[in-house]
């Protein structure tokens, strides 16, 4: 799915985060009945853990989700420093050897990318890493790219969207402008 969708009024983004969803669920199944079982679902803190674990409970997969935070191999952690709010990894099966697939709201930079990865390793060697994210939006800056995407909508530089999910757990999007492009490098 490829939309280039107006910014609706208010800071809210005109895309339908819910439709989004549904794409994204029917792309994770055919990646886990495609690829090897069992197959682990590992959210990036904190939106694709939102993802990750409304997948496993709608699909009915066995074992719990866990959660992956990029917080401690950022190349940016001097300047971004650990919020109290972070989220820890926690992984609640034997990485060494796993089968997983990671699940992140959105892909831009790849930086957070990479600083999963590099998490996730300190935890053990899988046997397999792959990746499906709500959103894709280029950019990229390393060689990441996602076995599956809801949708690819490219946004300039100063623009950056965040998942939000409210009290119900229906996810939506809010548009942020930044003045300075780095900013929204994620």
């Amino acid at each position: 799915m490829n939309a280039a969708p107006p910014p609706a009024a208010g800071g809210t983004l005109a895309l339908d985060a819910e439709a989004l969803y549904a794409e994204l669920k029917r792309a994770v199944q055919a990646l886990l009945a495609a690829g090897p079982q069992p197959t682990h679902l590992v959210g990036v803190a904190s939106g694709g853990a939102w993802l990750a674990e409304r997948l496993q409970r709608e699909l009915g997969l066995p074992g719990q989700v866990g959660v992956v935070s990029s917080a401690l191999h950022r190349d940016d952690y001097a300047q971004r420093g650990l919020s109290a709010s972070a989220a820890q990894t926690r992984l609640p099966f034997d990485v060494e050897g796993a089968h997983i697939l990671l699940i992140d709201d959105v892909l831009y930079t790849g930086r957070t990318l990479r600083a999963v990865l590099n998490e996730l390793f300190d935890h053990g060697r899988p046997a397999s890493v792959r990746l499906a994210v709500l959103v894709d939006r280029g950019g990229r800056e390393l060689p990441v790219a996602a076995d599956a995407a809801a949708v690819r909508l490219p946004l300039p530089p100063q623009q950056s969207f965040e998942l939000t999910r409210d009290e119900a757990g229906r996810f939506g999007f809010v548009l942020l402008e930044h003045g300075d492009p780095a900013e929204a490098a994620r």
